[in-house]
């Protein structure tokens, strides 16, 4: 049977909307790559592990942190000798400023190696036995504080990794978010910085110099990004042809999106199709 949507798993968490599994009795075999509605945040102590994000390998191996963030297609690997958690979590009990940095580091710094004597090692342990008891023990403000603590551990760690902090926050902060959060939503239609700077009320010029400043990359770049993400996407992973890809994607010219793939990856679609790796280091 042809391939031609990318499965997605949605409403599976519990009335808590968060739960954590260990690594080690993590099952996969029979794992089809999916989307999940929900952030998965991966704290592994020791070991290796190696999953699929969005088509690219990723080699975790000893302490490390990554995160899936809702909507990447994801598969697991394999797993060695690992130790560690998995955090299943609700995007809606993400704190904004938490939320603002994940999708700051997404598709550019999702995962990082830590300390073996990482404070996150010793509360994890602690949370899980909590959600373990009666629903009742708990209110859900206490769920939720604890939630916000488990985050601010996660995060603070990504930003140590990438060096960002003198970064977060302000009103080109801010302004950045949106943009990213306008392009996620609004590829497929406004493919210009213009487009987006109009929205903002901003210049084109100002909107570049400031994603530039926060992110280390152009504003086209970004977009351009996540045109080529969703179109590597459903080549990787689906069975429909460059010219159905290139009209989900907004192009009416299907010969015009394929040089505009070429372009931006090297490579033409029929290539990307066959060669099928990416591998992230």
């Amino acid at each position: 049977m042809a391939k031609t949507e990318i499965l997605f798993h949605k409403d599976e968490l519990k009335s808590t909307g968060i739960e954590i599994i260990s690594l080690e009795g993590l099952e996969f075999k029979d794992k089809v790559p999916h989307r999940d509605d929900h952030f998965m945040l991966i704290i592994q102590i020791k070991g290796n592990f190696v999953l699929e994000i969005d088509f690219r390998e990723v080699i975790l191996s000893g302490s490390s942190l990554c995160y899936i963030a809702p909507g990447q297609v994801h598969q697991y690997r394999e797993q060695e000798n690992n130790e560690g958690w998995i955090v299943f979590l609700e995007t809606a009990l993400v704190a904004k400023a938490y939320l603002e940095v994940l999708n700051t580091s997404l598709n550019s710094h999702q995962f990082s190696e830590i300390s073996p004597d990482d404070l996150i090692f010793n509360f994890i342990p602690v949370f899980k036995s909590m959600l373990t008891m009666q629903a009742e023990t708990f209110s859900d403000s206490i769920i939720t504080s604890l939630t916000d603590s488990l985050l601010g551990i996660f995060v603070q760690n990504l930003m140590q990794s990438r060096k960002a902090k003198n970064l977060i926050g302000g009103q080109k902060y801010k302004t950045v978010i949106e943009f990213k959060h306008l392009v996620q939503q609004h590829y497929k239609k406004l493919k210009q910085v213009k487009e987006y700077s109009e929205i903002l009320n901003i210049t084109p010029l100002y909107l570049n110099e400031i994603v530039k400043e926060i992110t280390g990359f152009s504003a086209s770049h970004w977009i351009h990004e996540e045109i080529i993400l969703e179109a590597q996407r459903l080549l990787y992973y689906t069975d429909l042809d460059i010219k159905q890809i290139a009209y989900q994607l907004g192009y009416d010219d299907h010969a015009y999106f394929s040089r505009f793939f070429k372009k931006n990856t090297g490579n033409t679609a029929s290539q990307f199709r066959i060669k099928k790796t990416l591998i992230v280091q």
